[in-house]
């Protein structure tokens, strides 16, 4: 593939380090278990009674943990089964958890958006996919152009699967790719073959989803860039409407399944860099909006469009074209914000069922945010949704002299500025478009719990 990228390797070698993706600030590293269900408990009922009850529509995010069979690679929180009977009993508890939740901020909540997680959500039948539905729309309210989507395994669907997801009202489908090449496929135990996510892709076009997206993974087994620029000229083909690209981490000692892959297979370092290079040129070149980290749209999407005005926002589920909003977290290891309060649900099916026979919210650890923390996630989130920071607009809102409290963070930046990748005005930091392609590397300066932190490594790297 005859490409050129729009930054160099060198570059993106240098900047090749460990970092958080801040879908939140603080990262969710820093929770603590002395935040506790009580906790969540107030931040709802503060909510609530306060103006954001009103004002605000709520996000909400259920995880599904099951899946058929084990990918190698995979670092998220699920549970290999073929025992389908596992799902109807785990709905009756997510049922459990929404209850004890509207009993505190009452049912008809405004929901503007809706993530299905896991796992694999489509390891649900249709039927207990409209149990779950069923469920939520009596508890919740679902608003007109709101993001409804869901995680998709295309081995688990077929078109007559792509009619329930539309009755139920889903409008966006994320489906799960990582790579096209059977090689790669097999070393990561998840044969799909290429004409299936096509066929799926066509169908789902064809009942009107509004945006389609394609996740996938460089740094796998087997790959080259040789290979890989076999699977960006698929992609280019296929033309989802936003694509995900991830770099992959091998953390075998944190990740279990990744210890059957074998390390021999891995990509160099050089060749994982070569691949994402060509990926942006490759994704460029086709008329893909780069969105922000990992994340690429066609210019038509929602999500280039709230890109271009201004309108971007990022929360555990990666970037939104929703308004920032508190969001409900359901399921085991879910993740959530309330207020100034961030938290976590149990990891495993027995803590997170014995907490609901109890009578309790599963939460077992989370952050109250303090001032600094809001001021910083502030500032980090201007520079990673919008690329551009007013120091006023801090100053008004937090009642500081921006230059003086971050008087530190102002001197680190002058190594990017030389690089191109920022300028500083009097009125605030403008990320350039070379910035933007790392725009984790400007956030990173901003973060109090980085400055301090001699352990990064528990992080995936930033390229």
């Amino acid at each position: 593939m005859n490409v050129v990228s729009p930054v160099t390797e060198d570059l993106l070698r240098q900047y090749d380090v460990p970092g958080p993706r801040y879908t939140s600030y603080p990262t969710a590293d820093r929770f603590v278990e002395a935040f506790v269900a009580d906790d969540y408990s107030q931040a709802l009922t503060q909510r609530r009674s306060g103006p954001a009850a009103l004002a605000l529509p709520l996000s909400l995010y259920v995880h599904i943990p099951f899946c058929e069979s084990l990918c190698y690679y995979c670092a998220c929180n699920k549970i290999i089964t073929k025992h389908h009977e596992k799902a109807a009993e785990y709905l009756r508890y997510l049922t459990r958890e929404v209850d004890m939740h509207t009993a505190l901020i009452g049912t008809g909540q405004s929901i503007s958006q809706l993530h299905l997680g896991g796992g694999s959500p489509t390891f649900l039948t249709d039927d207990e996919l409209r149990v779950l539905m069923s469920m939520l729309k009596r508890n919740f309210t679902f608003v007109a152009g709101g993001e409804y989507s869901i995680e998709i395994d295309p081995r688990t669907i077929d078109e007559k699967r792509l009619d329930t997801l539309a009755e139920l009202g889903f409008n966006r489908l994320s489906f799960g790719v990582q790579d096209f090449d059977p090689a790669v496929q097999k070393a990561v135990h998840r044969v799909q073959p290429a004409e299936q996510v096509f066929s799926l892709v066509a169908a789902a076009r064809t009942r009107g989803f509004e945006s389609i997206n394609i996740d996938l993974i460089y740094g796998l087994p087997q790959q080259s860039p040789e290979s890989f620029d076999r699977t960006l000229a698929r992609v280019v083909e296929l033309k989802p409407d936003r694509i995900a690209l991830y770099a992959y981490a091998h953390l075998p000692e944190r990740f279990k399944p990744q210890r059957r892959i074998n390390t021999v297979e891995l990509p160099s370092g050089g060749a994982k860099i070569s691949m994402l290079s060509h990926s942006l040129a490759a994704f460029l070149g086709a008329g893909y909006v780069y969105v922000g980290m990992d994340h690429f749209a066609l210019p038509q999407d929602a999500l280039a469009v709230a890109k271009r005005q201004g309108r971007l926002h990022r929360n555990f589920q990666g970037y939104s074209t929703q308004p920032d909003c508190d969001l409900i977290a359901l399921g085991v290891s879910s993740i959530g914000r309330i207020g100034a309060t961030y938290s976590q649900n149990a990891k495993t099916l027995e803590e997170y069922y014995d907490a609901l026979d109890h009578g309790n919210f599963p939460v077992v650890r989370g952050l109250a945010l303090t001032r600094d923390d809001l001021v910083r996630r502030a500032v980090i989130m201007a520079l990673m949704c919008q690329g551009n920071l007013v120091f006023e607009s801090i100053e008004l809102a937090y009642l500081i002299e921006f230059r003086s409290y971050f008087a530190k963070e102002m001197d680190a930046l002058n190594a990017l500025v030389e690089q191109g990748l920022v300028t500083l005005e009097d009125s605030g930091i403008q990320v350039t478009s070379k910035g933007w392609f790392f725009v984790r590397a400007v956030a990173m300066v901003f973060d109090r719990n980085l400055q301090t932190d001699r352990n990064r490594a528990r992080f995936s790297k930033i390229i």
